[in-house]
């Protein structure tokens, strides 16, 4: 099928100035349930020649005047996505008034109502919902909203920047007027108008400004807030010691909703997020859950500077404000606990979705070339793989070479909308090297395969590398060019505690390396701290990884020596066709650990774990989905019976601690819980798992219980799901937990369970949350009964998707995900993929969200 020509895309390429700015926008919401009236008043200028093209879907036009005077239907075009005007003038003022329904958007982009509470979310092109606009990131405008209201209903009325009137009207509604004095693009623009409990308390910055912060949350829940404002106050602390950024206005709020397709949004002075990234204590929140929170609280409070002062020229440029802030949060995360947990979490990722989009038919740059629907590049490869090639910058430049530049960035481009190049050259600039090639990371797709060879010379004490690199063509480029790729390695002696440290730079397809003076051949850990995101080709034996996971400095190198170890093992027995049996080697390193931990806890919880069936799939051209995940279990259980005794030692020698988040109680909790994990595989694993569950007086410690018995199909898992289910009814957050859980059922039971859950009172098809706990966790936590032979998983996911299509079109598009590589299975599965997506396709009305995946995987 070639259906992807028949919609246009939007190019790069094709990018063109705006022929008209708008230096400032005057906007008043009068709000109402079905007819929102929003009065829009622009002041322009024009910038080069062109007709004035505002942006604008789903509205309906009440009047559009220019310098005071009313135009006809003749004096301007208009239709379903823009309103054109010929010739407006040099310069002038511009009144349109719109009305709209919110109560009936449940896409939830622009503006909407859900559960009482008015909320926009206007990123990527979400504002030309609300009202005509030059809905683009390069028309940045000093933004004064004035909302009116009853507010008796609604007490709370924010918008972006600082509050600037609050009066009583004659009519008994409220209007409130704000202003944010920083010129932004639209997609920056946010308004929240509910009844909430008010979180707020001062934060002091470097130079001695007094900030209020203020956090608003569902009645009920100030006490589970407190989190996240310790972590906003950590996160804006951080950002001015490690970059010198200190925050600009007087207020800094974050309103946290339950309707909301994304984690969070950096609109300006006004932050929304997903309630499940703002509301946390020990008896809702895993360790997990904490984590969580504060990463995404640093990440959107740090877009102030690297998303929000300096923005986008066009959507193209994502990764200039994504890749650059993930890279700032993920840094922070390290800082606040341990970088070694945060660099395996950040690589995992990586590993499992990103190198699969890589492989599938939504390959991309970080970059991207063209675009239907540019919610659909909202991806891991636009945000984590550009933190990668933004952690290789630090690298290449060093800690102070890289603050340098970004400084030089922010200084130069402040209150600009620029490009990655622009990045790129002031980093190049402050540092002066040539980075020219280092930008073909911004345009080319792929994962690169880096092959090394090792030679050693005893004669002259010399070890010859050669490493070479080769980049597989991807579904949108063929052609593919020698990238500059920073190789960080250790060398062990194996007769020595001597250790020596060493970054190579491969620029070309392929380099010789000689490192002299080497009195016995060492082991060489390859790719220390993952420093590219590529895939890695040795000779390493099994003998050797063990070796490294044992002996090597760095945290990260010894957990990636042990996931190697699995995946070769794991092949090896599946090209084979036999199940593999545990070498003594790996027996007594697993003991020694579980007799001695790591001074790191939470490190020996991850080097004792397998790794999952997401991470071992991508060695495969075809997936072998059946032996991969017998292997997986069979492991487990020789692994569980063999070492059960030291498993229930290490478990035992643990002991327990009153719940504090902080970063000894988290590993502690982990390390017990990987040791459940394995018990709960033994004779006695009821019994630990009872026990584990009814003494825990956290939900981390609960949900490890829960887990362990469902993993290992005991049969308690049902009355403790029950028990859960009960205790925890009214917590919206926790029962997402409870689907995540049920949806995760590894038996074909479970879908009679998700139908059941689709019934639940707290469900809802347009609530976003409620949907991903459900079908998200079917199709990513559930292998076994979603890469079912008869295709019965991949049916009810294509069900659901052609059933959300049209509720939640962007919703419908991330969920799809898991059916687009259908080449990648066996014919039977092929067969049945490509059956549904075909379907998919011809279904009428298809949004661009969902359309442009389905059509780019048939191609």
């Amino acid at each position: 099928m070639t259906i992807a020509t028949i919609r246009e895309a939007k190019r790069l390429a094709d990018y063109q100035p705006p022929s008209f700015l708008i230096s400032k926008t005057d906007l008043i919401f009068e709000l109402a349930p079905r007819n929102t009236r929003v009065t829009s008043t622009l002041t322009f200028q024009r910038s080069q020649a062109g007709a004035m093209i505002l942006d604008g879907q789903q509205l309906n036009l009440i009047s559009l005047s220019l310098n005071g005077q009313l135009l006809t239907p003749e004096q301007y075009s208009l239709n379903d996505e823009r309103l054109e005007i010929a010739n407006p003038g040099e310069q002038g003022v511009l009144e349109v008034i719109t009305e709209l329904n919110p109560e009936e958007n449940s896409a939830l982009e622009g503006l909407y109502l859900a559960e009482g509470v008015y909320c926009t979310q206007c990123e990527a092109e979400g504002f030309r919902r609300i009202t005509y606009y030059p809905d683009r990131p390069d028309v940045l405008s000093v933004f004064t909203t004035t909302i009116i209201v009853d507010s008796t209903q609604l007490p709370f009325l924010l918008s972006n920047g600082n509050k600037l009137s609050e009066t009583l009207l004659a009519d008994g509604r409220t209007k409130t007027t704000w202003q944010d004095p920083f010129p932004k693009p639209a997609y920056l623009f946010a308004l929240v108008a509910g009844d909430f409990d008010c979180l707020t308390e001062p934060f002091t910055t470097a130079s001695g400004r007094q900030i209020s912060l203020e956090f608003y949350v569902q009645k009920g829940a100030l006490s589970r807030s407190q989190f996240a404002m310790a972590a906003l106050k950590r996160a804006m602390r951080w950002d001015e010691q490690r970059f010198g950024l200190e925050y600009d206005l007087d207020r800094y709020m974050v309103v946290a909703v339950d309707f909301f397709n994304m984690g969070a949004m950096e609109n300006k002075g006004l932050n929304i997020f997903n309630s499940k990234y703002v509301l946390a204590d020990e008896r809702c929140a895993t360790d997990q859950d904490f984590f969580n929170i504060e990463s995404i609280i640093g990440h959107e409070y740090f877009h102030n500077w690297t998303g929000n002062r300096v923005t986008c020229r066009d959507w193209f440029q994502l990764s200039l404000k994504e890749g650059l802030t993930v890279f700032r949060d993920q840094e922070f995360s390290a800082d606040m606990g341990s970088a070694t947990l945060n660099r395996i979490d950040a690589v995992k990722l990586i590993r499992t979705a990103q190198f699969a989009e890589d492989a599938s038919p939504m390959a991309h740059p970080i970059r991207p070339a063209q675009v239907l629907e540019m919610n659909n590049f909202y991806t891991v490869t636009v945000y984590d793989k550009g933190a990668e090639v933004i952690r290789m910058l630090q690298t290449l430049l060093g800690k102070a070479g890289f603050n340098a530049g970004l400084a030089c960035y922010l200084d130069r481009h402040d209150g600009q909308a620029v490009t990655c190049d622009d990045y790129v050259q002031a980093m190049q600039d402050a540092n002066g090297v040539d980075l020219s090639q280092f930008r073909r990371w911004y345009s080319q797709s792929g994962t690169p395969v880096l092959t090394v060879k090792e030679h050693y010379d005893s004669t002259k004490a010399c070890l010859t590398l050669t490493l070479s690199q080769y980049t597989p063509a991807t579904t949108d480029q063929a052609i593919k060019q020698p990238l500059v790729i920073p190789v960080s390695i250790e060398l062990i002696y194996p007769n020595s505690d001597q250790r020596q440290q060493q970054l190579l730079v491969l620029s070309e397809s392929e380099q010789v390396f000689s490192i002299e003076h080497c009195v016995e051949q060492p082991l060489v850990v390859w790719l220390e701290d993952f420093s590219a995101p590529v895939k890695l080709v040795t000779d390493y034996d099994a003998r050797s990884l063990l070796a490294i996971a044992g002996r090597a400095t760095n945290g990260f190198a010894r957990w990636d020596a042990m996931q190697q170890y699995w995946s070769l093992l794991i092949k090896q027995a599946v090209a084979a066709n036999v199940m593999p049996i545990l070498p003594v080697e790996l027996v007594e390193l697993f003991k020694q650990w579980l007799q001695q931990p790591l001074a790191d806890l939470a490190l020996t919880a991850e080097l004792l774990t397998l790794p999952e069936f997401d991470s071992l799939v991508e060695q495969y051209a075809e997936i072998p989905v059946d032996p991969l995940l017998q292997t997986l279990t069979f492991l487990t259980k020789q692994l569980a019976n063999i070492l059960s005794a030291e498993f229930a030692n290490c478990y035992l020698q643990l002991g327990k601690v009153d719940y504090v988040y902080e970063e000894r109680g988290v590993a502690l909790r982990a390390l017990k819980a990987r040791c459940l994990h394995y018990l709960a595989w033994t004779a006695q694993g009821e019994d630990w798992v009872k026990q584990h569950y009814t003494s825990a007086d956290n939900m981390t410690d609960l949900l490890a219980a829960l887990k362990a018995s469902q993993d290992a199909g005991l049969t308690c898992s049902e009355a403790l799901l029950a028990d859960f289910a009960e205790r925890f009814q009214h917590n919206v957050q926790v029962m997402d937990k409870y689907f995540n859980l049920v949806a995760a059922t590894p038996t074909e039971a479970v879908f009679e369970q998700l139908e059941h859950l689709t019934e639940h009172p707290l469900f809802s098809w347009k609530n976003p949350n409620r949907v991903r706990a459900v079908f998200g966790a079917f199709s990513v936590r559930n292998p076994l009964q979603f890469h079912r032979a008869d295709g019965r998983g991949y049916q009810l996911l294509a069900q659901v998707v052609g059933r959300l299509d049209a509720i939640n079109p962007q919703l419908a598009a991330r969920l799809i995900t898991p059916l687009l590589s259908w080449q990648r299975y066996d014919p039977l599965r092929q067969q049945i993929l490509l059956g549904l997506l075909q379907k998919l396709a011809l279904q009428p009305a298809l949004s661009n969200d969902v359309y442009e995946k389905v059509s780019k995987s048939l191609l």
